[in-house]
């Protein structure tokens, strides 16, 4: 069982922009870079880094995420901080 994840994050107001900026990814472009630039959330100032956590630590859909998705993955979800663009690391 997966007792820890590793996650960048991208917090926006819509989901459109965060389906953009995943395009943005995919295209090539810098998640660190696109973090810094665009998300609303404090850790955007180091690349959207989160670190390593565990179970409990985040909210709800936001450790679903970070837990039911492999290393290397981007996903989209909602919370009631916004629309998280989130890119897996790792998980240990």
């Amino acid at each position: 069982m997966v007792r820890q994840a590793r996650c960048s994050h991208i917090l926006v107001d819509s989901y459109d922009q965060a389906l953009d900026l995943q395009r943005r990814v995919y295209a090539g472009e810098n998640f660190a870079t696109l973090a810094a630039q665009y998300s609303k959330c404090p850790s955007g100032r180091n690349g959207g880094d989160l670190g390593w956590f565990g179970r409990g630590q985040m909210v709800k859909p936001f450790e679903d995420a970070a837990f039911s998705y492999n290393p290397g993955d981007m996903t989209i979800v909602q919370t009631q901080f916004g629309w998280h663009l989130i890119y897996v690391y790792g998980q240990r």
